[in-house]
């Protein structure tokens, strides 16, 4: 599923927001907690645990910076039942950004059942992440640096 948008912000605020997956909270309507598992500076390598609910089901799965560059974030979340890439491209749009939000889920065993229904559910959540998406980085724009 892929969703492009534009906000105020500049890439560069898009970024420095977007690197830190544990923000997932303020803009994933799923993500109930996400933590970082790590320390140090958030750079490729860093790992997150996030707890997200999606058809009444709470999981957990391990997300891990898999590459960051001054225009694209790229997380991948695993655990025992899925993998979930999320990849992320900014680009300068006027005097903000586009944003471009690709998030792909791949179920294993058992769960590749249920995958026409977590298909459904996850493209109405990807609905959901862009529009607050948009509003917490509009926000952004607005905050004094």
């Amino acid at each position: 599923m892929t969703r492009t948008f534009t906000v105020t912000a500049p890439p560069w605020v898009v970024v420095d927001y977007l690197k830190d997956f544990g923000h997932a909270e303020q803009w994933d309507p799923g993500t109930r907690s996400c933590q970082r598992i790590d320390t140090g500076p958030v750079i490729e390598g860093a790992f997150w645990h996030n707890v997200t609910k999606m058809l009444g089901v709470t999981a957990e799965l391990t997300y891990k910076l898999e590459e960051l560059t001054d225009r694209r974030v790229v997380f991948v979340g695993e655990n025992q039942s899925a993998r979930t890439v999320d990849a992320i491209t900014v680009d300068r749009g006027g005097d903000g950004s586009v944003v471009t939000f690709q998030a792909d889920i791949e179920m294993h065993g058992s769960a590749k059942l249920l995958g026409p229904l977590v298909k459904i559910a996850f493209e109405k959540r990807v609905g959901g992440s862009e529009k607050q998406l948009a509003t917490v980085l509009n926000r952004l724009a607005r905050t004094p640096g």
